[in-house]
């Protein structure tokens, strides 16, 4: 059998690469809870920090999620919330083919400018060849709630329809933020850990 250097046998997720979004951090909302719980199972965890989080800067974005992605593989796991979700999937675009992500979580995930949020509407403008990123990906996952109050229900519709992915609609957890109620989406971990 075939492994990969440090890698445990009988476990596909050995890496997981979490990119938060528009004004947060690291050590916002259900982040430091996922990762406390993928470290305690031996998988390596790397939560970006992006600069400027309350004044995005596209390229800056792309620069640092690309540094902490380096060249994914089978046993890699972005998990993306929010606008970090656009980030991470223009950084898989921009990647030299081949290449593979073995899964690939996005949370309260859009592409497209927002009514509730015109201020990003310049970090927005262009979209993501989505349709091409998902065809490199093995597991592909959009969790969206009901009560989104930033993210229209049919915008995660649409993201998780272009990628064929599987989608996850979570009732009242409006945009799975701390001030929503939600620092732990163990729902999420379950899926990470299907992969």
């Amino acid at each position: 059998m075939n492994t990969t250097a440090g890698s445990v046998p009988g476990r596909s997720v050995q890496r997981v690469v979490i990119v938060h979004g528009y004004e947060s951090s690291p050590d916002a909302n259900w982040f430091p809870w996922l990762q406390g719980a993928l470290e305690a199972k031996g998988i390596a965890v790397t939560a970006v920090p992006l600069p400027d989080p309350d004044d995005p800067d596209k390229a800056a974005w792309e620069i640092a999620v690309r540094a902490a992605l380096g060249m994914p593989d089978a046993a890699t796991v972005i998990v993306a919330h929010s606008l970090g979700v656009v980030t991470a999937l223009r950084v898989l675009a921009a990647l030299a083919v081949p290449w593979e992500l073995g899964g690939l979580v996005l949370v309260a995930g859009f592409t497209e400018p927002l009514a509730a949020l015109p201020e990003l509407d310049g970090f927005l403008a262009a979209d993501v060849d989505v349709e091409r990123v998902a065809t490199s990906i093995r597991k592909r996952t959009v969790l969206r709630s009901d009560t989104d109050p930033f993210v229209p229900p049919e915008a995660s519709d649409d993201l998780a329809r272009r990628l064929d992915a599987r989608l996850q609609v979570h009732p009242g957890a409006k945009h799975f933020m701390a001030e929503d109620g939600v620092t732990r989406l163990p729902a999420l971990l379950d899926v990470i850990l299907s992969k």
